[in-house]
């Protein structure tokens, strides 16, 4: 009886360590000094998938995303409340813009369109704040 609950507190264990550490880490955006735009690139394996960001913005700038790769992506945007910013084109809703920013930290995610056909591979968006 000790084997068996060893056993499973052992599994219980090891499935906790697995769900950790695939647990997504945003990925922090920076500039490099002077610029003021980035391309971004990332990996998506299919329609459940997503890819996290955070990009820190001070008051009274321009944030814009615009997808520059071949695979067809979604871009949201959340301010540094957390609320999506819903500023959205009409097709895949792969460019946006925030205008004018509140400073703090915006959260992005990058998902594959659902509008277009599946894929998988490598994405590639493009950040300009000003």
């Amino acid at each position: 009886m000790r084997t068996l609950a060893r056993t499973l507190l052992a599994l219980t264990f090891i499935f906790l360590l697995i769900g950790m550490a695939s647990a997504q880490k945003a990925t922090r955006i920076t500039f490099a000094r002077g610029a003021t735009s980035k391309v971004v690139s990332g990996t998506l394996n299919g329609y459940k998938d997503k890819r996290n960001f955070v990009i820190r913005v001070r008051a009274g700038q321009t944030l814009h995303t615009e997808q520059v790769g071949n695979h067809s992506i979604t871009i949201f945007v959340a301010d540094p409340s957390g609320t999506d910013t819903d500023d959205s084109d009409a097709s895949c809703n792969n460019r946006r813009e925030v205008t004018p920013t509140v400073a703090g930290d915006y959260q992005i995610q990058v998902v594959e369109c659902m509008k277009a056909d599946r894929w998988k591979g490598t994405f590639k968006f493009r950040i300009t704040v000003k």
